[in-house]
């Protein structure tokens, strides 16, 4: 995914949304969720990730190589 489509991302994203935008599974981004590894805001039931903290965890991935 370029840069011009991860700009166009609400600034809030519901766990399914960044599924997608990974081309991971919804148990896969719980799981990156419980461990701490992508950070979250429990609303309620809904658990919503805020863009920046994906952004962040794209950024860390890509330098580790």
């Amino acid at each position: 995914m370029n840069s011009s489509r991860l700009d166009e991302l609400p600034d809030i994203l519901t766990v399914p949304e960044v599924a997608k935008v990974l081309r991971l599974g919804r148990n896969t981004v719980y799981e990156c969720v419980r461990t701490g590894a992508l950070p979250s805001i429990k609303i309620g039931r809904r658990l919503l990730i805020p863009k920046a903290a994906l952004l962040r965890l794209l950024e860390s991935q890509a330098l580790r190589g």
